[in-house]
C-alpha cells in the first residue's frame, strides 16, 4: 500500500513539476491566464499526458486502463499539435522538455509495485485532468480571442477525459 501511495505521490508531483514554473511567473489576471503561459504549461501538460500514456500503454495490466492510455496519446497529441500550430502563430513557445519526462518516468519505474500501476496511474489522471481543467476554463477567459477560442473547443474533450478517468478509476482495487 505505501508503495501506491508513493507511486501515486509521485505521478502528481511529476505532473506538478511540469508546470510549477509557469505558475511562479503568474497570471495574466484573476482567473485569468496569460497566452504564453497558457501554451508553454498546456503543452507540458499535453506532453506529461502522451508519456505517461505511452508507459501505461506499455506497463497497463488492464484492457480499460491501456484502452484510456491509448486515447490519451491520440487526443494529446492531436490538441498539442494544435496548440502548436497556433503558438507558431503568435509567435510564442510551446514546452518541449523531455528531460522532465524522463525523470518522471524513471520515478513511476522505480517506484511501482506489479499490482500497483493500474491504480497510481488512474488516481494521477483525474488529478492532472482536474488541473488541466482549471486552467482551460482560465484560459477560456482570456482577452486573445483565439486562445480563448482554442481553450473553449477543447474543454469538453477533457471534462470527457476526466469522467472517464474517474470511472475506470473507481473500477480498480486499491491495492
Amino acid at each position: 500500500m505505501h508503495s501506491l501511495k508513493r507511486l501515486s505521490l509521485g505521478l502528481l508531483a511529476a505532473t506538478a513539476l511540469a508546470s510549477a514554473n509557469l505558475h511562479a511567473e503568474g497570471s495574466a489576471g484573476q482567473g485569468q491566464v496569460s497566452p504564453r503561459n497558457f501554451v508553454e504549461e498546456a503543452s507540458a501538460k499535453g506532453i506529461a499526458e502522451i508519456e505517461t500514456g505511452r508507459l501505461a500503454l506499455e506497463k497497463g495490466t488492464t484492457d480499460d486502463v491501456r484502452e484510456f492510455a491509448q486515447t490519451m496519446v491520440e487526443d494529446h497529441t492531436a490538441a498539442n499539435d494544435k496548440l502548436r500550430a497556433l503558438a507558431q502563430q503568435k509567435d510564442l513557445e510551446v514546452a518541449s522538455d523531455a528531460e522532465l519526462i524522463a525523470q518522471a518516468k524513471a520515478l513511476i519505474l522505480q517506484l511501482r509495485g506489479e499490482g500497483s500501476f493500474d491504480k497510481a496511474y488512474m488516481n494521477n489522471q483525474v488529478a492532472a485532468h482536474q488541473q488541466t481543467i482549471e486552467l482551460f476554463e482560465k484560459a477560456s477567459n482570456a482577452e486573445d480571442a483565439e486562445v480563448a477560442a482554442f481553450a473553449k473547443e477543447m474543454l469538453p474533450k477533457l471534462e470527457s477525459h476526466l469522467k472517464m478517468a474517474e470511472q475506470i478509476n473507481a473500477q480498480l482495487p486499491d491495492k
